[in-house]
């Protein structure tokens, strides 16, 4: 593992290495309008939009547009996905304006999605289909990661699960141990070798037992105990660590990694949770939720060695071999990172994406960066973020849901602001997008929910 010593100098070149979210919900005939208005546009951080000015070429209206285009575009295809069912086989976007394509595998759904304002395409596969097939590699990579193949991922745009190789027989080995028919895989060459980066805000330095450094991800609560999520291999359950100031900070209460690599740590009392990620001198971004980005969409990077730099979603579902296993479920991008930058935060507008897992390149020449989702990291130790309307008391553990007393509310759904849920003889308003946790019920979330 690499891990970035406290105040050593980045090297000028970095191997490949471990830098270390659910579509908002709406119906297919979600309005298609993509501006923002303009208190929302006053509500975006200045330093997130310098930096996609700088790192994506637009101007800050652009900029802003931007990020109105993507939030409109992810509620009409999550409302897709659901009436698609199983037909439906990914979506994505394209350019500053945000252009969905939503595909499937029946054409008679063409009209349905043109009707919501996507362009539809048909293909062979389904999502459900690729997922299955990645899954089983992803099994086999869990038992013995694979010589040769650092990445594999599920790529909606060609409707394939692409493998990178670096030859093409270990492909072939690896494709048959998970008994995967090689009309569904697309196979590219690839020479690199991912390896970790190690070196309350999200994007500040911590330190593990004084010496190695990391990125806070997202500061959370369960409970009342505050903290925050980071990479898992940052460190391990029972590893002290301390502030960017070098104070005392708390201990790491939980950690997966390879498998997957998210952690979180619990902190004293003399640090407070906030729901701001670091804009390193461009103005601190504030988290309102953590609906997941479509692929395709603008997303920016916050980390205590490089700071801000963004660029754009590439594919969900990646699998990722460093040198000490396989990573499955992290997210593709094209943005930079740099040893110490691990467990930094992914955000996409206002909405938390995940944490700094992993890459090649650096901040000079550029790269490629995964990132750790975080809704599947909240869940895993029933943890709540902490956004700008979090309570000052949130609810107790999610991991222990009361009696569902019947309604439209769901765990695991996906809501935007605006929707309206029964829970019981009851209806709430949602009042910032997430994806639901179990226990997270209208009635014991009021930062989620409002009763009508």
């Amino acid at each position: 593992m690499l891990r970035r010593r406290a105040l050593a100098a980045c090297t000028a070149t970095v191997a490949v290495g471990a830098l270390a979210l659910a579509g908002l919900t709406g119906s297919a005939s979600a309005d298609p309008s993509p501006s923002l208005s303009p208190a929302a546009a006053d509500q975006l951080s200045p330093g997130l939009l310098k930096a996609m000015q700088r790192d994506l070429g637009l101007t800050a209206d652009q900029a802003a547009q931007r990020i109105g285009n993507e939030s409109r575009a992810a509620a009409v295809a999550a409302g897709l996905r659901r009436s698609l069912g199983t037909g439906f086989a990914g979506a994505r976007l394209s350019g500053d304006a945000a252009e969905l394509t939503v595909a499937t595998t029946d054409a008679a759904d063409t009209g349905r999605i043109s009707g919501a304002g996507a362009r539809a395409v048909v293909v062979e596969h389904s999502l459900a289909e690729l997922d299955s097939a990645k899954a089983a590699l992803d099994r086999v990579a869990l038992r013995k990661s694979p010589q040769d193949v650092p990445v594999w991922y599920v790529d909606v745009r060609t409707n394939r699960v692409v493998v990178q190789a670096a030859r093409a027989d270990a492909a072939d080995t690896f494709l048959a141990a998970a008994g995967v028919a090689r009309d569904l895989v697309t196979v590219t060459r690839s020479a690199g070798q991912p390896r970790t980066f190690a070196d309350l805000r999200g994007g500040d330095a911590y330190y593990m037992n004084g010496s190695g450094r990391c990125s806070i991800g997202f500061p959370v609560k369960r409970g009342t105990q505050g903290g925050f999520v980071s990479a898992g291999h940052c460190g391990t359950p029972g590893v002290s660590t301390s502030g960017y100031n070098q104070q005392a900070q708390g201990s790491f209460q939980g950690s997966t990694f390879p498998g997957r690599d998210y952690s979180w740590v619990a902190t004293n009392t003399g640090w407070t949770p906030r729901p701001l990620v670091n804009g390193y001198g461009n103005g601190d971004v504030t988290v309102t939720g953590s609906t997941e980005a479509l692929e395709g969409s603008s997303v920016c990077r916050s980390g205590s060695t490089t700071g801000w730099h963004c660029g754009t979603v590439q594919q969900r579902n990646t699998s990722v071999t460093y040198q000490e296993g396989t990573v499955s479920g992290v997210t593709r991008t094209n943005v930079c990172a740099e040893p110490g930058d691990s467990g930094g935060s992914f955000i996409s507008g206002s909405q938390a994406q995940g944490v700094t897992s992993g890459g090649s390149g650096n901040c000079s020449q550029g790269g490629t960066t995964y990132f750790q989702p975080l809704n599947p990291a909240l869940q895993a130790y029933g943890l709540t973020l902490v956004t700008s309307g979090t309570p000052t008391d949130p609810p107790t553990d999610p991991t222990d849901p009361p009696t569902n007393p019947g309604g439209t509310w769901a765990a695991g759904t996906s809501y935007a602001a605006g929707d309206v849920v029964t829970y019981g003889s009851a209806s709430y308003r949602c009042l910032q997008g997430h994806q639901a946790q179990p226990g997270w019920t209208p009635p014991n979330v009021p930062a989620l929910w409002q009763a009508l």
